[in-house]
């Protein structure tokens, strides 16, 4: 079964190309890595496929249904978290994750808000306001939003920014295991060291185009690693 299936996604903002033809196929259960420099339109790719916007050309499927169509369904089914959003600042962080929780039906919420603020530390950030605080507590907040409803698909956009090492180590190894459960991961990542040891497959993006896709071995060749291979391909083709 395909989790994601994208064909020929092509984005345009007034005369600007941001992604160009565009096609992946995403197996259920795989880890998946999106890479590319700045600019090269990985988060509107993840913004696609994610219901948030709409492609010019080209067509996607996420979990059997088209974003484009039922954004409100897509949203539904799976865990999203954005680079750069962060949780309303009117609300503190359990309120917040009480209300992520309250959207998505969550059964038995409470004891799931216990587990993942367990998880995240955040335990004294209960009763702050999300305004107040660091960059970094925001951050586990929204990963620990998006795994709340324990959904099939994971879409993270630069998840370990902002994370400390003791975070960082703890996501990896969640999300290993969640992978191994047979749960499917889209993400998207600077970072090239974590991506070659979480992912199965990557897909380098430059300009909007993908480049060279496959599994981390296929697209490292004969490369010492994946950062080496990564600055090769984009070398070359600029």
């Amino acid at each position: 079964m395909k989790a994601i299936e994208a064909r020929g996604l092509t984005k345009r903002y007034e005369g600007v190309t941001a992604l160009d033809d565009v096609d992946l196929s995403i197996d259920a259960g795989e880890f998946f890595g999106l890479v590319g420099p700045n600019g090269a339109g990985k988060t509107t790719l993840l913004r696609i496929l994610t219901g948030q916007l709409a492609p010019t050309h080209g067509t996607a499927r996420v979990l059997g249904i088209d974003p484009a169509r039922e954004p409100l369904r897509v949203k539904a089914a799976i865990g999203i978290v954005p680079e750069v959003e962060s949780p309303p600042s009117y609300l503190t962080a359990a309120e917040y994750l009480y209300f992520v929780g309250r959207v998505r039906d969550v059964p038995r919420l409470q004891d799931a808000i216990d587990r993942w603020i367990g998880f995240f530390d955040l335990d004294e950030a209960r009763g702050t306001i999300c305004r107040d605080l660091s960059k970094g507590t925001r951050q586990k907040l929204m990963l620990a939003a998006a795994f709340l409803h324990a959904p099939d698909l994971l879409f993270l956009d630069e998840p370990f920014i902002n994370l400390d090492p003791i975070h960082q180590r703890r996501l990896k190894d969640f999300l290993l295991e969640y992978g191994a459960a047979g749960h499917t991961v889209f993400m998207c990542s600077h970072l090239l060291e974590i991506a070659e040891k979480l992912c199965d497959h990557v897909a380098v993006l430059d300009r909007g185009r993908v480049i060279a896709q496959g599994s981390v071995a296929a697209v490292r060749r004969d490369e010492k690693d994946l950062e080496t291979a990564f600055l090769r391909l984009v070398g070359e083709r600029r």
